[in-house]
């Protein structure tokens, strides 16, 4: 199914067997990491926080991103895929613990390591998928995103379900489905190497030159994730917050991220395939557009009209990620893990300070005006979107 050694060569073929897998294996990770938001009321009423100490958690959670370039390079040069095999169990135990953290810090420490170990994960597999979906890598992208954005409609069911069954003390119980998940990777892994193909005289282009040579794509991505970011941030962290302040219930509450998430999951599964048939820079401008107007739209809406207009804004909310991991893939380097550390360090960084900005407007303007705010901060990625630099050089 997958290689065994990397110089092995796929060539064009789509391989949906080993699409799949890694995409499944996503999507049990990416639930255990998805556990935070549904259950933020609950903590930040056992822990006494405000809006920003919340914001503040997801930002631990995000700082080990910072060292995505690093294991990029670690990949390249080592066989790391038993820290891809081990990371669903590590970030199970440690994402199954929050609802016991008897204090801020304990729950602040055990977010960084469940941090930790979704970033060994998250920066070899999107390589993998390339190395296996041929001449197809925006469908290949738009799965394994599906994984991942599909884990965030079940993880809200799967955690709130657990609080009612053993209450929020007795979440550790969920840790056993990441073990298995764990066991199962290390049976059909065990002879993957991540590593991709590598010219002759790949050294003898460094990893400065290759981020100088690429920098101008990186800039427009970034430029869009910020003014996309406070949108996606309030939306995905601090929705079940907003609408229980508005009067909903909890479950009402998980069930509107829930139906935020699947979405966005068919979002990201269609995203990228549609950008493969009609150009990547087309897509983009169309999310670009319809992302401000909806969520300007979700702010007027209560009851249960919440419902559909998550549904659409989920689906174009997601829907970038997995172009912009097409875009990143499809530059010629010889340096791709390194490449899509970068790329993974511009992403988790940016929804970081976003989480924390969208947190400490609320506290001091709001969390109505905020939410709207960011649905003024979205118009701005629009020329962006029209100047984004599509194909880079080699590197």
């Amino acid at each position: 199914m997958f290689m065994n050694k990397p110089n092995a060569s796929y060539g064009k073929r789509f391989r949906l067997p080993a699409v799949l897998l890694i995409s499944i294996g996503h999507h049990i990770h990416d639930i255990y990491t998805s556990f935070l938001a549904p259950i933020l009321p609950l903590l930040i009423t056992k822990l006494g926080m405000n809006y920003t100490l919340a914001g503040f958690l997801s930002v631990i959670q995000r700082i080990p991103a910072l060292f995505n370039p690093f294991v990029g390079i670690i990949a390249e040069n080592l066989r790391i895929r038993y820290l891809v095999i081990l990371t669903p169990a590590t970030t199970a135990i440690f994402m199954s613990l929050i609802g016991v953290a008897p204090n801020y810090i304990f729950l602040a420490v055990i977010l960084f390591f469940a941090g930790l170990s979704s970033t060994f994960f998250h920066v070899p597999t999107p390589v993998m998928i390339k190395q296996v979906s041929g001449n197809q890598l925006g469908k290949g992208m738009s799965f394994y995103m599906l994984g991942g954005e599909f884990a965030r409609t079940v993880g809200p069911v799967v955690i709130l379900g657990a609080v009612s069954l053993w209450g929020l003390e007795g979440t550790y119980r969920l840790i056993p489905f990441g073990v298995v998940t764990s066991l199962v990777l290390f049976w059909k892994l065990k002879n993957v190497d991540v590593r991709s193909v590598q010219p002759k005289d790949s050294s003898q282009v460094g990893y400065w030159q290759t981020f100088k040579k690429f920098l101008p794509v990186f800039l427009g991505i970034a430029s869009m994730s910020i003014f996309w970011g406070g949108m996606k941030a309030a939306l995905t962290l601090y929705l079940p917050t907003y609408l229980n302040l508005r009067g909903s219930g909890l479950w009402f509450s998980g069930i509107s991220l829930s139906a935020l998430q699947l979405a966005g999951a068919i979002g990201a599964l269609l995203a990228g395939s549609f950008s493969d048939r009609r150009g990547r820079m087309n897509t983009l401008l169309m999310v670009a557009f319809a992302l401000p107007l909806l969520m300007l739209l979700f702010v007027h809406v209560t009851g249960i009209a919440v419902i559909p207009v998550l549904l659409v804004t989920g689906f174009f909310l997601f829907a970038p990620t997995p172009i912009f991991l097409a875009i990143i893939h499809e530059l010629r380097t010889t340096h791709m893990p390194f490449v899509n550390g970068i790329f993974m360090t511009i992403n988790f960084f940016i929804s970081s300070v976003m989480m924390m900005l969208v947190g400490y407007l609320s506290d001091e303007l709001g969390m109505e005006l905020t939410f709207k705010i960011t649905a003024f901060m979205a118009i701005l990625a629009i020329p962006f979107a029209l100047r984004l630099k599509i194909k880079g050089d080699v590197g």
